[in-house]
């Protein structure tokens, strides 16, 4: 059983993410699980894959010192692009209106920033990147997008961040309005999952890989 310390105390990303590897020989837990403080690490990438290698990098690293060598340590970045704000909030989409992690804000900020935008001109995609990393290395880069729309009035009671906003055409209702499994299947973070669980079966099929 390969154990991931999953770094992010974002609850409900965690259980998205456990569930969608639950069949997989991993045990995926969070810094909380083991009572562990984790350092903090400047989000200062200018891309979504920047940040998530350089958090899964230094998690790796705080691991290896204190949860064990064989600790892999994962981690990613997400975030919305919208088009009219020409890729904003991207990178920054967790502290968009100055806090990290206030969906409401965040949200509220977006709306009133896009309050007079035509519904053809608010267009938005989800990105999703995924590192794992041990012994100082990369193992494994996943990454998924889906295209949307941003909706006038939030919508639905389940998923977090921008879910409420993002309408999904092929669904035909918005990221909350979709049940975990539904969305794991179109999701931007479903999309990286899927390739990242065939990376994970990959490197566990062949153990030396990660003997470097």
């Amino acid at each position: 059983m390969q154990r991931i310390l999953v770094a992010s105390g974002n609850a409900k990303k965690l259980h998205e993410l456990r569930a969608l590897c639950s069949d997989l020989p991993v045990e995926i837990f969070a810094p909380a699980d083991v009572n562990a403080q984790l350092p903090d690490v400047v989000e200062d990438g200018d891309t979504f894959s920047a940040n998530a290698r350089k958090k899964a990098l230094e998690f790796a690293d705080f691991a290896a010192e204190f949860l064990g060598p064989d600790v892999w340590a994962l981690a990613d970045d997400s975030g919305l692009s919208v088009d009219y704000l020409d890729g904003a909030p991207g990178v920054h989409s967790a502290r968009f209106a100055g806090i990290h992690g206030d969906d409401e804000a965040n949200n509220a900020l977006l709306l009133k920033r896009l309050n007079h935008v035509d519904n053809e001109q608010r267009g938005a995609a989800f990105h999703c990147v995924i590192a794992v990393a041990h012994r100082g290395k990369i193992l494994i880069e996943a990454e998924g997008q889906v295209r949307g729309q941003i909706l006038r009035t939030p919508q639905g009671e389940d998923g977090f961040g921008y879910d409420p906003l993002f309408f999904h055409p092929l669904s035909g209702v918005c990221f909350a309005q979709l049940s975990m499994q539904q969305k794991a299947k179109v999701s931007h973070r479903g999309i990286a999952v899927s390739k990242l669980r065939q990376a994970i079966k990959s490197l566990l099929d062949q153990p030396q890989a990660t003997d470097d």
